[in-house]
């Protein structure tokens, strides 16, 4: 009995475990390349990500289609993928992007663009899209998030 309470009491004193990463919200749009200029670039020619990470198809070019995402992590910062998968307007075919990327602790903004040749139209909408957050080490799948179209109701 006190073997099994001491037992208890070590096991109860420990962490629990993280959990895995979850996206908590995600925005797409078109954004011009100018919506990202902040006063500070006026000033040291740099982009001012303003504390979220801006990861783009084509770093040179700012103008495009984006999914905005915030993602929470609660454990430790991990190595990851996020995986946008989209089918779009006259496509024929299921289109891939990756963005590697560190996920640090707690909530992090990510703002993922599809630029240049990868998008240029800015009346064109993605017709279903869905983002994976992969684990770069095992490649587990983290956390997803999709589009209402991206799969016929009542499938898996």
């Amino acid at each position: 009995m006190i073997l099994r309470l001491a037992l208890f009491l070590l096991l109860s004193a420990l962490p629990a475990p993280a959990g895995d990463p979850a996206i908590v919200r995600t925005i797409t749009g078109w954004r011009d390349g100018a919506s990202f200029k902040r006063i500070s670039e006026y000033f040291d020619g740099r982009e001012n990500p303003g504390g979220g990470t801006i990861l783009r198809t084509h770093p040179e070019q700012r103008t495009g289609y984006y999914f905005l995402l915030r993602v929470v992590n609660p454990g430790a910062p991990l190595k990851v993928q996020f995986q946008v998968q989209l089918i779009g307007q006259g496509a024929p075919a299921q289109r891939t992007t990756v963005f590697p990327a560190v996920l640090g602790s707690g909530s992090g903004v990510f703002h993922l663009g599809l630029t240049g040749p990868e998008w240029q139209d800015p009346k064109s909408q993605p017709i279903a899209w869905q983002l994976l957050v992969i684990a770069t080490d095992d490649g587990r799948v983290l956390a997803s998030e999709k589009s209402y179209l991206w799969e016929k109701p009542g499938t898996k």
